[in-house]
């Protein structure tokens, strides 16, 4: 009787004692932890923000990007070529080579600009594959392996084009977009984005085991690979500003393409009368970014170093000497080797341009010049 009665006196004594416990713990954490513990000797709770118990609704439509954009103007007018080639070696027959590359619709009547390297005239058998599924036979009307470019013809009308740009208004840092099939058929109509990296570049590159040096090219980090080659290279507005030719595979987002302001006199040509014969000037010029590559002693700041001519061709008879450095042709400025040639490319054989000189003791001329075959 007198155990029980001991254990009920307990009791009330354990609840007291749960009570005072909870006083104390809960005026450490209000008053005393905040002031003197936290941060000190207890790490600071981490309370959530209002805004993060908040629920994050994603919107149904995004703004449409420039990439977006740009891709939806642009690939129905971009195509996958294939070629099958046959391989000589000592005037024997080898091998059938298949190739694939890329193209762009530049009229709606079937002319197509490329890459020589991925169709020219030794293509026995060239295959255009359009957007809309359909496969049509190409033809080569010109091509030309120093500039890497092609104009190739299917028979068809009423096609998608993409608008050909201006190259000279390129600048370092903007927008740069790449259509193309890398590597092959099977990924057609890719759309990589980037920037241009930079202008004017020179690559030396190798072709049917002979060094040559592509010139005034635009570098960009728009991923381009084997199969790209020939795709257009487009700006914000999906103006085609070059046509994408080559990668250095030795490093990571190092692509380049050819300026369009090159191709586009011979492609109005071309549309015009079904080829291209460029005008002959008759001398071998170097600009100021290649000058410096072929020999260290040439340094020049502006326009085009003549490094050789041809003494019975047309500048050499207007008065146009070796080592003379041509600074504009019609009053037009030409600091690379792309606009002296597309100033050229733009006239016919016999007609007049006039060159302004600098000779070798600093002097400056005018020579008219009548352009030959």
């Amino acid at each position: 009787m007198h155990e029980q009665n001991g254990n009920n006196l307990k009791k009330p004594s354990y609840i007291v004692i749960v009570i005072i416990t909870a006083v104390i713990t809960s005026l450490i954490f209000t008053y005393i932890a905040p002031k003197f513990l936290w941060g000190k000797i207890i790490p600071f709770p981490y309370i959530a923000p209002e805004a993060a118990k908040k629920e994050v609704i994603i919107p149904r439509a995004e703004p449409p990007t420039v990439a977006e954009a740009v891709a939806k103007k642009d690939t129905s007018a971009v195509v996958g070529i294939s070629t099958i080639e046959f391989e000589r070696k000592y005037y024997v027959l080898e091998k059938k080579v298949e190739g694939v590359g890329s193209g762009f619709i530049i009229d709606e009547n079937g002319y197509i600009l490329t890459n020589n390297h991925v169709a020219n005239p030794n293509s026995k058998k060239i295959t255009v594959y359009l957007s809309n599924g359909s496969t049509l036979s190409g033809k080569v009307l010109w091509s030309d392996s120093t500039l890497d470019l092609s104009v190739v013809k299917i028979d068809a009308k009423n096609l998608p084009t993409i608008t050909l740009g201006n190259s000279d208004n390129n600048v370092v840092g903007q927008t740069a977009i790449a259509i193309g099939n890398p590597l092959g058929l099977r990924f057609e109509r890719t759309v990589t984005n980037g920037i241009i990296s930079a202008l004017n570049r020179s690559l030396p590159i190798e072709e049917d085991g002979k060094q040559k040096i592509m010139e005034d090219l635009i570098q960009t980090d728009a991923s381009i690979n084997p199969g790209n080659s020939g795709g257009p290279l487009v700006d914000s507005k999906g103006d085609a500003i070059g046509i994408n030719t080559a990668k250095v595979t030795t490093a990571e987002g190092l692509g380049f393409a050819i300026p369009i302001n090159i191709a586009k006199p011979i492609v109005k040509k071309v549309i015009k009368t079904g080829t291209f014969k460029a005008p002959y000037i008759g001398i071998v010029g170097y600009d100021r970014e290649i000058a410096s590559y072929i020999n260290a002693d040439i340094v020049i700041a502006e326009g085009i170093y003549i490094a050789d001519i041809d003494p019975a061709g047309p500048a050499a008879m207007a008065g146009i000497k070796k080592g003379y450095i041509i600074l504009e042709v019609d009053g037009k400025p030409v600091n690379t080797m792309t606009a002296l040639k597309t100033v050229i490319y733009s006239k016919n054989m016999g007609d007049k341009v006039i060159l302004k000189y600098r000779t070798l003791t600093g002097n400056t001329g005018y020579k008219t010049v009548t352009l030959g075959k």
